[in-house]
Protein backbone atom coordinates (compact mmCIF):
# COMPACT_ATOMS: atom_id res chain seq x y z
CA UNK A 1 0.00 0.00 0.00
CA UNK A 2 2.58 2.40 0.40
CA UNK A 3 4.23 1.81 -2.84
CA UNK A 4 0.97 2.23 -4.36
CA UNK A 5 0.48 6.13 -2.52
CA UNK A 6 4.10 6.56 -3.05
CA UNK A 7 3.42 7.09 -6.36
CA UNK A 8 0.17 9.51 -5.97
CA UNK A 9 2.60 11.81 -4.04
CA UNK A 10 3.76 14.98 -5.44
CA UNK A 11 6.50 15.85 -2.81
CA UNK A 12 6.31 19.12 -1.75
CA UNK A 13 8.34 22.09 -0.98
CA UNK A 14 6.72 25.71 -1.59
CA UNK A 15 8.58 27.61 1.54
CA UNK A 16 9.82 31.22 0.67
CA UNK A 17 13.06 30.42 3.03
CA UNK A 18 13.12 26.95 0.91
CA UNK A 19 17.00 26.19 0.44
CA UNK A 20 19.37 24.51 -1.90
CA UNK A 21 19.99 22.14 0.44
CA UNK A 22 16.25 21.54 1.45
CA UNK A 23 15.71 21.25 -2.25
CA UNK A 24 18.24 18.74 -2.66
CA UNK A 25 16.97 16.68 0.01
CA UNK A 26 13.36 17.06 -1.37
CA UNK A 27 14.58 15.52 -4.80
CA UNK A 28 16.67 12.71 -3.21
CA UNK A 29 14.09 11.37 -1.34
CA UNK A 30 11.54 11.71 -4.36
CA UNK A 31 14.20 9.74 -5.90
CA UNK A 32 14.27 7.30 -3.34
CA UNK A 33 10.58 6.37 -2.32
CA UNK A 34 9.35 6.67 -6.24
CA UNK A 35 7.08 9.60 -5.45
CA UNK A 36 5.29 11.09 -8.48
CA UNK A 37 6.65 14.30 -8.64
CA UNK A 38 8.57 17.05 -6.59
CA UNK A 39 6.48 20.49 -6.49
CA UNK A 40 8.81 23.32 -6.31
CA UNK A 41 8.49 26.78 -6.88
CA UNK A 42 9.51 28.24 -10.04
CA UNK A 43 12.94 29.40 -9.44
CA UNK A 44 13.44 25.79 -8.51
CA UNK A 45 12.93 24.10 -11.36
CA UNK A 46 15.73 24.13 -13.48
CA UNK A 47 17.64 22.88 -10.87
CA UNK A 48 15.44 20.05 -9.67
CA UNK A 49 15.23 18.86 -13.38
CA UNK A 50 18.68 18.75 -12.99
CA UNK A 51 19.14 16.52 -10.11
CA UNK A 52 15.85 14.51 -11.19
CA UNK A 53 17.18 13.97 -14.46
CA UNK A 54 16.53 10.38 -15.61
CA UNK A 55 14.77 9.16 -12.32
CA UNK A 56 11.48 8.70 -13.54
CA UNK A 57 10.51 11.24 -10.96
CA UNK A 58 8.57 14.54 -12.94
CA UNK A 59 9.15 18.43 -11.61
CA UNK A 60 5.94 20.09 -10.84
CA UNK A 61 5.53 23.74 -10.01
CA UNK A 62 3.16 26.49 -9.18
CA UNK A 63 1.43 29.37 -11.38
CA UNK A 64 -0.08 32.10 -9.76
CA UNK A 65 1.21 31.06 -6.75
CA UNK A 66 -0.36 31.13 -3.60
CA UNK A 67 -3.43 34.26 -4.73
CA UNK A 68 -3.93 33.32 -8.34
CA UNK A 69 -4.64 37.13 -8.66
CA UNK A 70 -1.95 37.65 -11.44
CA UNK A 71 -3.39 37.75 -15.39
CA UNK A 72 -3.88 35.29 -17.44
CA UNK A 73 -1.03 36.73 -19.38
CA UNK A 74 1.08 36.77 -16.67
CA UNK A 75 0.00 33.15 -15.51
CA UNK A 76 0.62 31.84 -19.12
CA UNK A 77 4.37 33.33 -19.52
CA UNK A 78 4.79 31.91 -16.36
CA UNK A 79 3.92 28.50 -17.58
CA UNK A 80 5.89 28.56 -20.33
CA UNK A 81 9.17 29.53 -18.74
CA UNK A 82 8.62 26.55 -16.33
CA UNK A 83 8.15 24.27 -18.92
CA UNK A 84 11.47 25.82 -20.67
CA UNK A 85 13.31 25.13 -17.97
CA UNK A 86 12.25 21.73 -17.17
CA UNK A 87 8.93 21.81 -15.81
CA UNK A 88 6.79 19.06 -16.88
CA UNK A 89 3.53 19.57 -14.71
CA UNK A 90 2.14 23.09 -13.34
CA UNK A 91 -0.32 23.86 -11.00
CA UNK A 92 -1.77 27.07 -11.12
CA UNK A 93 -4.30 29.00 -8.81
CA UNK A 94 -7.43 30.38 -10.53
CA UNK A 95 -8.65 34.15 -9.98
CA UNK A 96 -10.38 32.88 -6.59
CA UNK A 97 -12.10 36.82 -6.84
CA UNK A 98 -13.21 36.72 -10.40
CA UNK A 99 -14.73 33.56 -9.49
CA UNK A 100 -16.42 35.10 -6.32
CA UNK A 101 -17.59 38.01 -7.80
CA UNK A 102 -19.52 36.03 -10.67
CA UNK A 103 -17.02 36.38 -13.63
CA UNK A 104 -17.15 32.40 -15.15
CA UNK A 105 -15.65 34.19 -18.34
CA UNK A 106 -12.74 35.58 -16.95
CA UNK A 107 -12.12 32.52 -15.00
CA UNK A 108 -12.13 30.00 -17.43
CA UNK A 109 -10.17 32.22 -19.56
CA UNK A 110 -7.71 32.49 -17.00
CA UNK A 111 -7.63 28.63 -16.57
CA UNK A 112 -7.71 28.31 -20.67
CA UNK A 113 -4.12 30.53 -20.82
CA UNK A 114 -2.34 28.51 -19.06
CA UNK A 115 -4.26 25.08 -20.43
CA UNK A 116 -3.15 26.22 -24.09
CA UNK A 117 0.53 27.03 -22.89
CA UNK A 118 1.04 23.93 -21.70
CA UNK A 119 -0.65 21.83 -23.86
CA UNK A 120 1.22 18.98 -24.83
CA UNK A 121 4.56 19.72 -22.89
CA UNK A 122 2.73 19.44 -19.45
CA UNK A 123 0.38 18.40 -17.05
CA UNK A 124 -1.77 20.98 -15.82
CA UNK A 125 -3.96 20.91 -12.56
CA UNK A 126 -6.05 23.44 -11.06
CA UNK A 127 -5.99 25.30 -7.48
CA UNK A 128 -9.54 26.19 -6.56
CA UNK A 129 -8.52 27.11 -3.27
CA UNK A 130 -11.74 25.12 -1.73
CA UNK A 131 -11.38 26.72 2.13
CA UNK A 132 -12.31 29.85 0.46
CA UNK A 133 -15.15 29.20 -1.52
CA UNK A 134 -19.01 28.09 -0.99
CA UNK A 135 -20.28 24.47 -2.03
CA UNK A 136 -21.83 25.74 -5.23
CA UNK A 137 -19.07 27.85 -5.86
CA UNK A 138 -16.59 24.68 -5.72
CA UNK A 139 -18.84 23.11 -8.35
CA UNK A 140 -18.88 26.06 -10.43
CA UNK A 141 -14.73 26.14 -10.63
CA UNK A 142 -14.91 22.49 -10.90
CA UNK A 143 -17.16 22.55 -13.85
CA UNK A 144 -14.90 26.22 -15.55
CA UNK A 145 -11.68 23.88 -14.91
CA UNK A 146 -12.64 21.17 -16.87
CA UNK A 147 -14.71 23.20 -20.04
CA UNK A 148 -11.00 24.79 -19.93
CA UNK A 149 -9.71 21.41 -20.78
CA UNK A 150 -7.28 20.84 -17.51
CA UNK A 151 -5.96 17.67 -16.52
CA UNK A 152 -6.62 17.93 -12.58
CA UNK A 153 -8.19 19.52 -10.25
CA UNK A 154 -6.43 20.60 -6.77
CA UNK A 155 -7.95 21.31 -3.51
CA UNK A 156 -5.48 23.68 -2.06
CA UNK A 157 -2.09 25.69 -2.18
CA UNK A 158 -1.42 24.88 1.40
CA UNK A 159 -1.47 28.30 2.48
CA UNK A 160 -5.10 29.84 2.76
CA UNK A 161 -7.59 29.18 5.54
CA UNK A 162 -7.68 25.47 5.32
CA UNK A 163 -6.63 22.42 2.76
CA UNK A 164 -8.08 19.51 2.01
CA UNK A 165 -11.13 17.67 3.16
CA UNK A 166 -12.60 14.41 2.17
CA UNK A 167 -16.06 16.42 1.56
CA UNK A 168 -14.36 18.59 -0.78
CA UNK A 169 -12.91 15.73 -2.48
CA UNK A 170 -15.83 13.66 -2.80
CA UNK A 171 -17.63 17.07 -4.08
CA UNK A 172 -14.53 17.40 -6.98
CA UNK A 173 -14.68 13.64 -7.76
CA UNK A 174 -18.51 13.82 -8.39
CA UNK A 175 -18.21 17.07 -10.07
CA UNK A 176 -15.33 15.98 -12.98
CA UNK A 177 -16.22 12.20 -13.23
CA UNK A 178 -14.02 9.44 -13.89
CA UNK A 179 -11.78 10.77 -16.10
CA UNK A 180 -10.22 14.13 -14.59
CA UNK A 181 -7.39 13.90 -12.01
CA UNK A 182 -8.47 15.17 -8.34
CA UNK A 183 -5.66 16.31 -6.12
CA UNK A 184 -5.74 16.50 -2.44
CA UNK A 185 -3.38 19.25 -0.85
CA UNK A 186 -3.47 20.61 2.33
CA UNK A 187 -2.91 19.27 5.67
CA UNK A 188 -2.63 15.48 4.53
CA UNK A 189 -0.06 14.34 7.03
CA UNK A 190 -0.12 10.84 7.61
CA UNK A 191 -1.13 7.36 5.85
CA UNK A 192 -4.75 7.64 7.16
CA UNK A 193 -4.98 10.86 5.60
CA UNK A 194 -4.12 9.79 2.19
CA UNK A 195 -6.01 6.84 2.35
CA UNK A 196 -9.12 8.94 3.39
CA UNK A 197 -8.40 11.03 0.22
CA UNK A 198 -7.50 7.93 -2.19
CA UNK A 199 -10.65 6.53 -1.03
CA UNK A 200 -12.86 9.89 -1.51
CA UNK A 201 -11.38 9.95 -5.53
CA UNK A 202 -8.52 11.52 -5.15
CA UNK A 203 -5.52 10.31 -7.34
CA UNK A 204 -3.05 12.35 -6.77
CA UNK A 205 -1.72 13.81 -2.84
CA UNK A 206 0.29 17.38 -2.59
CA UNK A 207 2.19 16.87 0.69
CA UNK A 208 5.45 17.43 2.22
CA UNK A 209 4.73 14.74 4.41
CA UNK A 210 5.54 12.52 1.89
CA UNK A 211 8.27 10.12 3.74
CA UNK A 212 5.95 10.16 7.13
CA UNK A 213 3.28 9.08 4.59
CA UNK A 214 4.77 6.04 3.32
CA UNK A 215 6.83 4.68 6.51
CA UNK A 216 3.07 4.70 8.52
CA UNK A 217 4.30 8.20 10.56
CA UNK A 218 1.99 11.41 11.10
CA UNK A 219 3.86 14.85 10.09
CA UNK A 220 3.53 17.93 11.91
CA UNK A 221 3.88 19.78 8.52
CA UNK A 222 1.17 22.27 7.59
CA UNK A 223 1.50 21.20 4.05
Amino acid sequence: MATNVAKMIDHTLLKADATKEQIEVLCSEAKEYSFASVCVNPAWVSYASELLEGSGVDVCTVIGFPLGASTPEVKAFETKNAIENGATEVDMVINIGALKSGSSDLVEADIRAVVEAAKGKALTKVIIETSLLTEDEKVLACELAVKAGTDFVKTSTGFSTGGATVEDIRLMRKTVGPEIGVKASGGVRSTEDAQQMIEAGATRIGASSGVAIVNGLTSDSDY
